[in-house]
């Protein structure tokens, strides 16, 4: 997996045109859960727009709630207070949770995908990261967490993933925006006792 800094932007496609969907809640996007609302009043405290605060709720996620397999912690967290609670997920639930952060403070937010290739260079993985909507256009941001190699930012002036997919490979980006996660990689994080597992059952493509 080719990893480095990409500031070019695709062109993203909305999985439906009411832009509504992306401001919902369900049982994922848990954003009247009283943990998430009182997380998400204590980040808008300290901003003074939405920018910023959508900047703040990325920058909490992605620095806060640390990557499971970087840490080696085997919970699996999919729901959006979950994993604000636990402090514990792969990048999907980290997109959950960023998500439900933004819905919160009405910022609509889409979830999007790329396939990549296993980090121990073998078969590929679906991963999630999300966009967040601006001034009419759509922003991908990835929360996942950094580490060596991986420096990623929150940026509407061109994108600053953890990833870019390996043109010259089966990896790519999914150009689709989802107002609620992919059903393969649900079905996936719900089924899971533990992170193991889940390594072996995440979708290899959407």
């Amino acid at each position: 997996m080719i990893v480095f800094l990409c500031f070019t932007s695709m062109e993203l496609t909305q999985e439906t045109p009411d832009l509504s969907a992306y401001l919902a809640a369900d049982e994922v996007i848990d954003h009247y859960h009283p943990h998430v609302r009182r997380t998400a009043a204590r980040l808008a405290e300290s901003v003074q727009n939405s920018y910023e605060y959508a900047r703040a709720a990325y920058e909490f996620v992605r620095d806060t709630v640390p990557h499971s397999a970087d840490t080696g912690d085997l919970r699996v967290t999919w729901r959006a207070s979950d994993v604000l609670q636990r402090a514990t997920g792969i990048c999907h639930a980290k997109a959950h949770a960023l998500a439900a952060l933004l819905r919160a403070e009405d910022i609509p937010a889409a979830f999007c995908y790329q396939r990549l290739t296993h980090d121990d260079g073998t078969g590929h993985v679906v991963h999630g990261l999300l966009a967040v909507r601006f001034n009419g256009a759509w922003h991908r941001q990835d929360p996942r967490g950094n580490k060596p190699g991986v420096d990623a930012q929150f940026s509407l002036e061109g994108e600053r993933l953890a990833f870019t997919p390996d043109p010259g490979s089966d990896e790519r980006d999914y150009p689709v925006l989802y107002a609620t996660p992919h059903p393969a990689v649900l079905d996936a994080l719900r089924a899971a006792p533990d992170r193991p597992y889940l390594w072996k059952t995440l979708p290899a493509a959407l």
